[in-house]
């Protein structure tokens, strides 16, 4: 008579991994409402990169960029409302993060 197989002993499943949170996917207003305005804001210069570096040097990029910002001011208040785009200091931080480097212009 063959002895009995005896079973190997059995190792726990791996636990499933935890899912990444990926900043882009988040529902939290006041997060995505940071994150448009940073992407407005850079828009700006990845489309006009001459403009912006001639506004920097001469120290004009309020009158330079006048009408580039209430454009992109509009856009933001649609997406994420009146009352984040009011009530938070994103976009006026990405303007002075982004567009002025750093600089407190706006």
């Amino acid at each position: 008579m063959a002895p009995a197989a005896t079973a190997a002993p059995s190792t726990p499943a791996p636990a499933a991994p935890k899912p990444v949170l990926n900043p882009f996917m988040s529902k939290d207003p006041k997060q995505k409402a940071r994150r448009l305005a940073r992407a407005l804001i850079s828009d700006m210069i990845v489309y006009q990169p001459e403009k912006r570096q001639k506004a920097v040097d001469d120290g004009s990029l309020k009158e330079a960029f006048d009408e580039e910002i209430k454009k992109s001011w509009d856009e933001y208040v649609q997406q994420v409302g009146e009352e984040i785009a009011n009530s938070t200091p994103f976009f006026t931080e990405a303007l002075n993060e982004i567009l002025a480097g750093g600089q407190p212009v706006f």
